[in-house]
């Protein structure tokens, strides 16, 4: 089997609790694999010692302040210097054989690149749901998200992640499934490694955390659905870009709190 060189980029928001072991999981299957491996964690408006951490554990930390997860992840796959680009969100970790499934799939010239399955790091019955629903659009979609893998090249050519707030995932798999499409090649997913998912939201929040959050917040999900977004652009900041940035575990505020803030 050819060996690709390998870059994965991790993205990081105040994750000192979590990076050291992602980075742990990325040195696990880059021994597994036994190829050149870059790590690079790119601190987003990070406050806490996420880069400092980092650096210790054997990484190149960059920076990027914008608050969109795909310029962060962007910023990592410009400096990459692996052939192959793999990203990875820091409280997540990858499964020891990650790197040496995706060299074999890329060096049987049929993909383009793909995503993985995801797993959680615990279970419960809403966070089985939680997995089935998950499964099911993957499933019917194609577009597997989770770890994404290819090339540099490709990356470079549709253009970095889809710079959007959310979804980000779901509008850059279907890129990356149409520019293969256009080669000859199919998006595909593993089938023997996956994500493992962190469940602190879950922890944190409880585990029916995103169907409540679904029904609370069923009208600012319809208002942007017709082009009004500022009520799901502020959950979304208080949902993942400035989750980190809470010293407490209160709930996360209903969309009534969001339009009287």
């Amino acid at each position: 089997m050819r060996k690709y060189s390998f870059t994965v980029v991790i993205p990081a928001h105040n994750e000192e609790k979590y990076v050291a072991r992602c980075i742990r999981s990325v040195k696990a299957a880059a021994g597994y694999y036994g190829g050149q491996v870059e790590i690079i964690v790119v601190c987003n408006r990070c406050t806490d010692r996420t880069a400092e951490i980092a650096l210790q554990c054997g990484a190149k930390v960059l920076y990027n302040e914008e608050r969109c997860i795909a310029g962060v992840r962007n910023t990592g796959i410009a400096a990459a210097s692996g052939e192959v680009v793999v990203t990875i969100d820091c409280d997540n970790r990858m499964t020891k054989g990650t790197l040496q499934e995706i060299a074999l799939r890329l060096a049987t010239g049929l993909f383009i690149g793909g995503g993985a399955p995801i797993r959680f790091e615990r279970y419960s019955f809403p966070l089985y749901c939680n997995d089935y629903l998950c499964r099911l659009g993957f499933g019917l979609t194609g577009l597997y998200c989770g770890i994404f893998w290819a090339k540099k090249e490709t990356f470079e050519a549709i253009g970095g992640f889809t710079a959007i707030k959310a979804m980000e995932d779901v509008a850059t798999a279907r890129q990356l499934k149409r520019y293969g499409k256009q080669h000859g090649l199919q998006y595909t997913t593993l089938r023997h490694n996956y994500l493992i998912n962190s469940t602190r939201k879950f922890d944190d929040q409880g585990d029916w955390l995103y169907f409540k959050l679904m029904f609370h917040h069923a009208g600012a999900l319809l208002r942007a659905a017709v082009g009004d977004r500022k009520q799901l652009d502020a959950l979304l900041d208080e949902m993942f870009y400035d989750y980190n940035d809470r010293k407490d575990s209160k709930p996360i505020r209903s969309s009534q709190d969001i339009a009287d803030k």
